[in-house]
């Protein structure tokens, strides 16, 4: 069974913050503490907001700059669909997953991994905006196929109304930042000179 955590709680809003604003809680809250408390009690009671500083620390200092997300955007739709669905696939490759082409509306690969079948799709990639419409189609590809989850893949923007649907129905998103990282830095690819 997975945890998830409350979307609007302390802990995940902590998560989705710059990483010193849960040292400066911490520290916070052990000065607060600290007035009532034995200093090491004000310690441990601080201590999960420096934890959760510490891991945002380290995501947010591993996790590509706006440039580096603006390069590997480009460079990604400046590549023909064969290309792109070669290094597509050799990523998820790299994460784990058997992975199989299919022929199909709404979904480009079948990934498998513990026994979990997962459809991705990232045909329509170069898309500058991704609307609901492709994730309708991947959905409906999930049920007739019975996967467990759903990813799409998108070097443009996607609209709100997309990420809501999305996260109403299971679907991962992979488009900027979470798009550069899937990409290896050894085989990132280059755009393509004019």
């Amino acid at each position: 069974m997975k945890f998830k955590i409350a979307e609007n709680s302390l802990f995940a809003i902590l998560l989705r913050s710059p990483w010193w604003a849960s040292f400066a809680l911490a520290a916070g809250v052990f000065a607060a503490a600290r007035l009532v408390l034995a200093e090491a009690y004000a310690v441990f009671i601080a201590l999960p907001f420096a934890g959760i500083g510490v891991y945002t620390f380290g995501k947010q200092i591993r996790a590509p700059s706006a440039a580096q997300v603006a390069q590997a955007r480009e460079a990604l739709r400046a590549m023909s669909w064969e290309e792109f669905s070669g290094v597509v696939e050799q990523a998820f490759r790299n994460e784990g997953y058997a992975v199989t082409r299919i022929d199909g509306a709404g979904a480009d690969f079948e990934l498998t991994k513990a026994n979990r079948i997962s459809l991705l799709g990232c045909r329509r990639w170069k898309t500058a905006r991704t609307g609901i419409e492709p994730l309708r189609e991947l959905q409906a590809a999930s049920r007739e196929r019975e996967a467990h989850a759903c990813i799409y893949v998108a070097a443009g923007e996607v609209t709100d109304t997309a990420k809501s649907f999305a996260a109403k129905h299971n679907i991962q998103l992979v488009h900027d930042a979470e798009l550069a990282r899937l990409l290896p830095r050894s085989g990132r690819p280059k755009a393509r000179q004019a």
